[in-house]
């Protein structure tokens, strides 16, 4: 059964994350990729990260409904692109849009870098994931394999002609 839509009476904000909420980071993103433990042959990046040592080196924003932390997004600066290094929603809270604000998020981030495109990785089982980023405009870049059993997917949303 899917969650009910959120509410216009919900407020949703946008915070980037402290060093003392790393706990609250790492558990959302382990309650958030549990489902895919079954799908893909070795725990997806973000169930095995290091997160007292990520949320030091990377940016993490953090979504809350009516001050309930409810989703992140982890970015990375590199050159001249944003890395998306993952999207976490709470799984009671899936199928809301909360993801795709969240992309839009980290789109806003590197425009207001004038960066030239945000990119991202993803395991090719993750089919759900691929298919909400080609919606977004993310388009496939390649394929490279990691253990002889992951293919990761790439893809890029260039940014260079929006205003």
């Amino acid at each position: 059964m899917r969650p009910p839509p959120t509410h216009v009476s919900d407020k949703l904000t946008i915070r980037r994350a402290s060093l003392e909420q790393v706990n609250d980071v790492r558990d959302l993103t382990l309650r958030a990729y549990q489902k895919w433990i079954s799908v893909t042959p070795r725990k997806p990046r973000p169930l095995t990260a290091d997160y007292d040592i990520a949320i030091r080196k990377h940016r993490f924003d953090c979504l809350y409904r009516n001050e309930v932390l409810v989703g992140l997004i982890e970015t990375v600066c590199q050159d001249t692109e944003l890395r998306i290094a993952n999207v976490a929603v709470d799984p009671n809270c899936q199928g809301r849009g909360y993801g795709t604000l969240l992309m839009r998020h980290a789109e806003s981030l590197a425009r207001e870098q004038s960066l030239e495109a945000t990119r991202l990785y993803t395991n090719k089982l993750m089919v759900e994931n691929i298919a909400l980023y080609e919606k977004l405009g993310y388009r496939f870049e390649k394929e490279t394999f990691h253990d002889h059993v992951t293919v990761a997917i790439h893809m890029v949303r260039p940014l260079s002609n929006e205003t």
